[in-house]
């Protein structure tokens, strides 16, 4: 049987719950992050794919609105974050699917730059760069600078430059930093 991508619905939440703690093994601090989000009031709509086997979700990815304090303005971007695959399915592609079904939205939508903290050898090969070889800076001193990358989008303007912002639920579930 064969995976798919689509937009999740609400009947997906549980499911989706039940991956990032299986995916992230560490609770439910990355649940509770995709409820914080959910219903976060933001500058841009969230933009949440599940992957589906059947009729099973097995694998999420969210983008969410953050900005980029730009010395020209605030720019409006997202962040991939977070990006699970239940562990019976890890290995197979899933996930770079879902990386590129999420920036193919935010490409549609017009987003310049989509930010992430992650293993750059993983991202890299999705088309991530170290962001601060775009003259991005990181918003914790607890994210190494090969982690904190960046996708720049059909939008990005050579200006977009500056310090990324996270939303407040990344502050407030304590989600900022590689773990």
């Amino acid at each position: 049987m064969e995976y798919a991508i689509r937009a999740e619905t609400p009947a997906d939440h549980a499911a989706v719950r039940t991956v990032h703690a299986l995916a992230f093994g560490d609770g439910d601090r990355v649940p509770a992050l995709v409820d914080a989000l959910r219903a976060a009031p933001a500058a841009l709509p969230v933009v949440s794919l599940v992957a589906v086997r059947g009729a099973e979700v097995v694998g999420h990815v969210m983008l969410s609105a953050c900005r980029l304090d730009a010395p020209a303005r605030l720019v409006d971007v997202h962040s991939l974050s977070p990006l699970g695959v239940h562990p019976d399915h890890q290995g197979r592609g899933l996930g770079g699917r879902l990386v590129a079904a999420a920036l193919a939205a935010a490409d549609g939508a017009g987003v310049p730059l989509v930010f992430l903290e992650g293993d750059p050898r993983y991202y890299a090969r999705h088309g991530f760069v170290r962001a601060s070889g775009l003259e991005m800076r990181s918003p914790s001193l607890r994210i190494p600078d090969p982690g904190f990358q960046v996708y720049p989008l059909a939008a990005y303007e050579p200006w977009m430059t500056g310090t990324f912002v996270y939303s407040e639920p990344f502050w407030a579930m304590d989600c900022v930093g590689l773990r």
